[in-house]
């Protein structure tokens, strides 16, 4: 899916990655990421993003607005890191005493990377 038939400028979905949402061009940092610098106790101003990330004011504008309009590719992007960790043992509280994680089929992956 991809999110309404907004043109984006600083946006694209990096080819290189298997998730859906969208990075900042040619910088492989997802809108996502910049967009949770905002929240929380220690939210930081667009601004300081920018100059933090070493990014143009205007491009972390445009990953504050992508994400505020709720796309679905971040919540499928989401679920699939769930079922990732869930399908590799992650999710079990006792990983952190083995720390290897399941090794998975290729019918595995094919369900987890599911459209």
């Amino acid at each position: 899916m991809s999110t309404p038939s907004r043109t984006w400028v600083y946006l694209e979905r990096d080819p290189k990655s298997s998730y859906k949402q969208l990075s900042i061009k040619g910088r492989r940092i997802k809108a996502r990421t910049l967009y949770g610098l905002t929240q929380g106790e220690e939210a930081m101003t667009p601004e300081e993003i920018a100059a933090d990330r070493d990014l143009p004011l205007e491009a972390v504008l445009e990953s504050i607005a992508y994400c505020e309009t709720n796309p679905p590719e971040i919540r499928e992007d989401f679920e699939m890191e769930e079922r990732l960790a869930e399908a590799t043992g992650m999710n079990d509280p006792n990983y952190k005493y083995h720390g290897k994680p399941k090794l998975l089929t290729a019918q595995d992956w094919a369900r987890i990377h599911r459209p």
